[in-house]
């Protein structure tokens, strides 16, 4: 373990490289922080530091640049996350609450994320695996043809038209939306499938077919809709951090194209806090000079998806991780309140 001396010194190291761009001398930062030690000493503490892997000499009579392992334990050892200003949560909450629809909320967010942070922003959609029914619509087109829309807990609804084997009047239908309503409005998705099998026996002979074929695209719906999707924005933020990266921008380009990379990026919705992935503890080559700050968001205390943001590891970490965590609580009040 280093000494907590060690760590101020690499705290200093890691603030003003992000802040400099520039490999930090031991005489900086005795200039520019009160260590209460002698240049010396710090020469010293800084020659430990590299030998222990978390500083490094990027080129001959410079100074020292922090290392993936540098950042890590700069991170884990943060006392805490820096806080928005009330303006920067006024903006938030005031650009979030324009919303209409959960398409605007996800794109809203982005370009928010994208703007706070100046990184690369990612948020997920909802996972239908994690949310609970709102409301079933059952509509007539036409007197064998329907209209399901699925509204769920967190805004999202998905249409299909159902193509009745025989046609349905408005009586049934409407005693079909009921009924249906009433066993499946506010329980998991996962749970509808056991809720909903016995339904069809219920209803009169002529109409078993047609509640079937309804029955059937309802739970297709839920079985098509895991697939995640998610949104992007802010890419070109990354020009700003050529320098940053080895020898060329394209691999991160190339990787973020990739919805499944961005996705085991994120990590798991259920992971508690903010969770932070430094260069190589990205499983992507291509994402090895990149660092990854996300969190989950939910209504209700419990997160049904994950937004983030992906740059460079020369980031301002406290500043990072609290727009993230800022604008995922404003995400799940919205969510909660539609």
């Amino acid at each position: 373990m280093l000494s907590e001396r060690r760590l101020e010194v690499l705290r200093a190291i890691v603030q003003d490289y992000v802040g400099t761009e520039e490999p930090v001398g031991s005489k900086a930062l005795t200039e520019r922080h009160k260590l209460g030690v002698s240049p010396a000493t710090v020469r010293n503490d800084m020659a430990v530091l590299e030998d222990e892997g978390y500083i490094a000499q990027p080129h001959t009579s410079a100074g020292r640049i922090p290392t993936d392992k540098g950042y890590r334990l700069f991170v884990d050892r943060l006392a805490g996350v820096k806080p928005l200003s009330s303006p920067e949560r006024r903006a938030i909450q005031n650009f979030l609450d324009g919303a209409v629809d959960l398409d605007d909320v996800v794109g809203r967010t982005v370009r928010l994320l994208a703007q706070l942070t100046r990184q690369v922003a990612v948020v997920q959609y909802p996972s239908l695996t994690r949310s609970t029914v709102r409301h079933v619509e059952l509509l007539s087109l036409a007197p064998a043809r329907l209209m399901l829309v699925l509204i769920t807990d967190t805004g999202r609804v998905e249409q299909r038209m159902v193509d009745c084997p025989a046609p349905f009047g408005e009586t049934s239908l409407a005693d079909l939306r009921a009924r249906l309503n009433s066993r499946v409005v506010g329980r998991r998705f996962a749970d509808v499938p056991q809720l909903v099998q016995d339904l069809a026996e219920s209803f009169e002979t002529d109409d078993r077919g047609t509640v079937q074929v309804v029955l059937s695209t309802l739970l297709e719906t839920l079985v098509e809709e895991t697939e995640e999707r998610l949104m992007i924005g802010g890419t070109a933020n990354l020009t700003r951090f050529g320098h940053d990266f080895p020898l060329t921008i394209r691999p991160v380009l190339e990787a973020l194209e990739e919805q499944v990379v961005l996705l085991k990026l994120l990590g798991e919705a259920k992971e508690p806090g903010v969770t932070v992935r430094i260069g190589h503890e990205n499983a992507h080559e291509g994402l090895n000079s990149t660092s990854v700050v996300s969190v989950g968001y939910g209504s209700g205390g419990e997160a049904v998806a994950k937004l983030g943001v992906v740059g460079p590891t020369r980031m301002d970490y406290p500043g990072t991780m609290g727009a993230v965590r800022a604008v995922a609580r404003y995400v799940g009040q919205i969510l909660a309140e539609s």
